[in-house]
């Protein structure tokens, strides 16, 4: 017979793995501002980004957020690969 699984301690789990992430952020973000690179469109991408931890749906709200808004299909390709964050602000 099967039982239910038992409520996990998710702090418990997942602090350490977290807590050095946001290290690691911390010091992205350092590295940027240190080097003057604030205007580009990814590192302004990823501050919006951040500000959508304060929602209620923080994982999904932060992937729209980073992702492509167009429906139609671009005819080629302009890179050789994927940037990790739209360069043009939702209209």
């Amino acid at each position: 017979m099967l039982t239910p699984k038992e409520k996990q301690n998710s702090v418990e789990l997942y602090f350490m793995e977290s807590r050095a992430k946001l290290i690691d952020i911390a010091a992205f973000m350092d590295r940027v501002e240190r080097d003057g690179l604030t205007d580009d469109f990814r590192y302004q991408a990823f501050l919006d980004a951040l500000k959508e931890l304060h929602s209620e749906k923080r994982a999904e709200n932060v992937l729209v957020s980073l992702s492509d808004p167009t429906a139609e299909p671009i005819p080629a390709a302009t890179t050789k690969a994927a940037c990790g964050a739209w360069p043009e602000k939702p209209k």
